[in-house]
């Protein structure tokens, strides 16, 4: 537990990562992941019950717990007057690492991070990427059995966001380092981890394999989009295939209890009752779908697939999407 004045953050969290996994923490901004990893790596002590981390209480051996795990904050500072080079040997000497390991270690994850030929150029030269795989460098040079990854690929374009999820997979499976992973992206979570734990307004909501926890949910969500004033007459219609799901603004989600095969009678039931459609869209469960369920809203920044029709371009009668990490 943690309790900032009145509020409380984090509540009743109870989490148990397993050697050797990839641990997906996933939730909104201000749900609670940033705050527990924070008491989970020593940085913020808890106002209320325990936590072990590689064998060692957070709150009384604090020393030990950070001799054995590496972090890689959302908002870590980095000297950008300083180099990659010259920041993993600072690095290495806060963990009292000889030099001569510390060159070859340095030399190794320069190269494992795509790194080598930047490693005498100032950071304040770096790209977001860049900083971001030199951060993954620093937090693995003293090589930590456990390692923090908090909302790593926040703000990182799609192939930075690749490599660096192509790093932690060869941590996890080839070095066997334990990962847990804080993101609020679905996609980064159901194609990393192992075992995932959603929370929502600082308490655990849902907690599994992503694979079984979307096949809980059931039927396929159906997305439709209609005008804004026949939205109500849709949801009267909807209604009556499946439950109605939260969805983004602009668009109306139903569990289709049939399945696919239950479309045609969904678009026969809205022509009949005279309602126009813009765009609908069959997704399979998805993460989403599972936060849903277990809150009742969407996920924050979990928007809606629904495709925009182009300038000019008339309605069409949508597509089927599959998805999914396994």
């Amino acid at each position: 537990m943690r309790r900032f004045g009145d509020i409380v953050a984090v509540d009743g969290v109870d989490l148990a990562v397993q050697e050797g996994e990839i641990f997906g923490f996933l939730g909104p901004n201000g749900a609670g992941k940033s705050t527990t990893v924070r008491m989970l790596t020593t940085l913020l002590r808890p106002t209320g019950g325990r936590a072990v981390v590689a064998g060692f209480d957070v709150a009384t051996h604090p020393a030990e717990v950070r001799k054995r795990i590496g972090v890689a904050l959302q908002d870590a500072a980095i000297d950008p007057l300083m180099t990659g080079n010259e920041l993993l040997d600072l690095q290495a000497v806060l963990y009292g690492i000889d030099r001569s390991r510390a060159r070859l270690r340095a030399g190794e994850l320069l190269e494992r991070v795509g790194l080598t030929a930047a490693a005498h150029r100032r950071v304040g030269t770096y790209s977001g990427g860049m900083r971001r795989r030199l951060d993954l460098a620093l937090a693995l040079m003293h090589e930590p059995v456990v390692l923090f990854l908090d909302e790593p690929t926040t703000g990182l374009d799609p192939m930075s966001r690749l490599t660096l999820w192509e790093e932690v997979r060869y941590l996890n499976k080839e070095l066997g380092t334990t990962v847990l992973l804080t993101t609020q992206y679905l996609e980064e979570a159901d194609q990393l981890a192992d075992r995932i734990a959603i929370i929502d307004n600082g308490r655990i909501v849902r907690e599994g394999i992503p694979r079984e926890l979307k096949a809980q949910v059931g039927a396929p969500t159906l997305l439709v989009a209609v005008p804004d004033e026949q939205r109500e007459r849709a949801r009267e219609v909807l209604v009556a295939f499946g439950d109605i799901r939260p969805t983004a603004e602009g668009t109306l989600g139903v569990g289709l209890r049939d399945g696919a095969e239950g479309i045609a009678m969904v678009v026969r039931s809205l022509d009949q009752a005279g309602i126009r459609l813009h765009r609908m869209e069959l997704n399979e469960p998805s993460l989403d779908d599972v936060f849903a369920e277990a809150t009742g809203h969407s996920l924050e920044g979990a928007r809606s697939r629904l495709l925009e029709p182009a300038a000019g371009a008339p309605p069409t009668k949508g597509r089927r999407r599959r998805g999914g990490r396994k």
